[in-house]
């Protein structure tokens, strides 16, 4: 007895969630969302094509790697739809996380570097420390209301 639906290039839902490991519910979340989509039978039962299956552990490694729903969304976009994509496009894509990534990791050192010191001194002050106040760009202006 074969473990495919009917059609050998199509998925259910079920088969879809056994084959990626994930929850038949965070499929059906996932296609809420738009990140995969399924075709309805006449009983309107979902059918997935096999090429999901790639899109499905895209978007769990990109979750595990700490990337937004709608950044996935994007990156999805630039794929061609009904199709799987290929290698040099699935690269270029991989290449844009690399360099998230390490623009991430960069910061993250960053605040490790400087948690020491700033914990250290003990101020947490929201005018003075960069770990409590990041990037305040009303600081420069001084104290007071300069917006009114």
């Amino acid at each position: 007895m074969s473990h495919l639906s009917s059609s050998a290039s199509e998925l259910t839902v079920g088969e879809l969630s056994k084959r990626s490991g994930v929850p038949a519910s965070a499929l059906r979340f996932y296609e809420r969302q738009g990140l995969i989509h399924s075709r309805r039978t006449n009983g309107n039962q979902r059918r997935y094509s096999r090429e999901v299956l790639r899109r499905v552990a895209f978007i769990r490694v990109s979750q595990r790697l700490g990337i937004s729903l709608a950044a996935i969304r994007c990156a999805l976009k630039l794929l061609p739809d009904g199709q799987a994509p290929t290698t040099e496009e699935w690269a270029s894509i991989s290449h844009y996380w690399q360099v998230d990534l390490n623009a991430r990791i960069a910061k993250l050192e960053g605040l490790r570097d400087r948690l020491a010191e700033c914990i250290g001194c003990g101020c947490m002050s929201l005018g003075t420390c960069e770990l409590a106040n990041p990037d305040d760009v009303a600081a420069k202006h001084g104290p007071g209301a300069f917006r009114l």
